[in-house]
């Protein structure tokens, strides 16, 4: 593979791409704030209005290649006039960002050029550019998240955005632009009006002029058509065009030809101009002079206000934080975001099943049942349901709808606790609990008074009657925060206090006295059934 064309060693004082953001193999990102600072604290550029232009889109469509150069127009552009020789001469190399032929990725992350260019605006007011270069989309290192993160830091971060574009602008585009600007959007709530200055769609490898012709007045037509929005048109399409012209205050479009045969397949290509097909090179003209001219200059504006370069620091930093935090919700992509959609509508189709057996089995004007007979229904119905999500047609395969299955089972127990204390309440007992360990109580106390007078202890006597006397306030209290609704937290205070007693005190004796009725009824049960088969004999 041919190596990538830059400029080779650099002393740190020879202009040259300084990675700013690093995309980490583990998918996280770091700023190089330190190399930030280098470029934007210079005393002559840190006070400054600032211009920021970025190129950014898929893998290997010639972003890098571009902004060589972009760069050479700027250094010429330095001496005052650079006319058409900017181009420089026909055998010279093309030096600068990074870039080589070939189909593997080659930029990582972000990187600004180390060297500020300095321009004048109409009014005669001196600006810095700084140009930014940026990891192409979808390449098969990235993951949606990763892509989204670049695209939409370089958005946030420039004031002109150049979306590179091979051969055409196509709805997947337009639907990528809506994804990356959005999670960008996210990241700005606070942004007043809209949140992104100026958005060019660069068409490279234009193969059609014969309908719109190369250059800004053909890209404009073309994007106008792209753009419109009809009544006839899907809802969804309609959203897409509508995000995109809220996200940015100017939306242009440039179609490119083909830099050449040459330039494309060539290993041993290296950026010379008599490689590069005129034409390409007539429209590159243009396409800088579209940018760069006078009234086309557009400083970083960040809430209606103009941030000088120095500013940017804070902005890096902030951003950052916020993409490396977990404030965004994880972009997807189509097919995750239908498989997910899919598979929660599934839940949803399987709970509700749940829910509306269980209503109909133990619902509010059902009589009260057994724990043991609800939890079989419930264990019942609870594979009912899962067999009904397993029986609708998921994408993303079994794997993925493991976990929604798991979410299904925990849902479905969640709405079981609610059944169980409806039924719980529903138990004439259960209702009755505190008032009638209240009233065991006062009887308890009442025999054990008197019962101590009758020995002539009468210490105890007096104990067991404060105590009777409490629990009957507490019995009225109790009666009277029911009624009324009000001192609930003492009603419910009460009613642990009768349940600790209850527990402690009289469930033991209940249980005993029900063992023996129930061990009665069996032996006269069994007496009877003796008798018969005598009779019977």
């Amino acid at each position: 593979m041919k190596p990538p064309h830059q400029n080779g060693p650099h002393s740190a004082l020879e202009p040259h791409a300084i990675q700013i953001i690093e995309a980490k193999p583990d998918h996280t990102f770091h700023l190089n704030l330190e190399a930030l600072k280098e470029i934007v604290q210079r005393p002559l550029v840190r006070d400054k209005r600032v211009m920021i232009v970025s190129v950014a889109g898929a893998f290997r469509k010639g972003k890098s290649f571009l902004l060589d150069f972009i760069l050479r127009y700027l250094k010429k552009r330095a001496l005052q006039n650079p006319g058409d020789s900017w181009l420089g001469p026909a055998e010279d190399k093309l030096t600068g960002f990074s870039w080589r032929s070939g189909s593997e990725r080659d930029t990582n992350g972000i990187l600004l050029w180390s060297e500020p260019f300095f321009v004048k605006t109409r009014s005669g007011d001196e600006i810095v550019v700084l140009i930014m270069d940026t990891q192409g989309s979808f390449d098969n290192q990235s993951t949606v998240r990763d892509c989204a993160t670049i695209f939409a830091l370089s958005t946030m971060i420039s004031s002109c955005q150049v979306f590179n574009i091979s051969m055409n602008i196509q709805e997947d585009d337009l639907q990528h632009l809506q994804l990356f600007t959005e999670y960008g959007r996210l990241a700005l709530q606070s942004s007043q009006g809209k949140p992104f200055q100026r958005l060019i769609f660069l068409v490279r490898d234009w193969s059609f002029p014969y309908e719109y012709p190369y250059g800004a007045e053909g890209g404009a037509k073309k994007l106008s058509k792209i753009l419109q929005i009809s009544s006839n048109q899907h809802d969804e399409l309609k959203n897409v065009r509508g995000h995109i012209n809220s996200c940015f205050s100017h939306v242009d479009c440039f179609l490119m030809p083909h830099p050449g045969l040459k330039v494309a397949t060539s290993p041993e290509f290296v950026g010379q101009l008599k490689d590069i097909e005129p034409e390409f090179l007539n429209e590159l003209k243009a396409f800088t002079d579209y940018i760069f001219s006078a009234d086309k200059l557009q400083c970083k504006m960040i809430n209606d206000q103009a941030i000088t370069a120095s500013d940017l620091v804070a902005y890096f930093e902030s951003y950052m934080k916020i993409y490396q935090g977990d404030e965004l919700p994880e972009p997807k992509t189509m097919l995750q975001a239908t498989a997910e959609a899919n598979n929660l509508a599934a839940v949803s189709a399987a709970r509700e099943l749940y829910q509306r057996e269980m209503e109909l089995f133990c619902g509010g004007d059902k009589p009260y049942m057994k724990s043991d007979i609800l939890e079989t229904h419930h264990r019942h119905l609870s594979d009912k349901a899962l067999e009904k999500f397993k029986s609708v047609r998921k994408m993303g395969g079994s794997a993925f709808s493991e976990t929604y299955a798991a979410e299904l089972h925990s849902q479905i127990d969640e709405v079981f606790v609610n059944y169980s204390k409806q039924n719980e309440a529903k138990n004439l007992f259960h209702t009755a609990k505190t008032p009638l360990t209240l009233f065991l109580l006062v009887i308890v106390c009442y025999v054990l008074s008197g019962t101590c007078v009758m020995f002539g202890v009468c210490t105890f006597a007096n104990l067991f009657s404060i105590f009777m006397g409490i629990v009957i306030l507490s019995l009225c209290t109790w009666a009277y925060s029911r009624l009324t609704g009000d001192y609930s937290e003492v009603s419910k205070v009460i009613d642990t206090c009768a349940e600790v007693a209850w527990d402690n005190l009289f469930c033991s004796f209940v249980q005993k006295i029900t063992d023996k009725a129930s061990f009665s009824t069996k032996k006269l049960t069994g007496a009877g059934d003796t008798s018969e088969s005598k009779k019977g004999k």
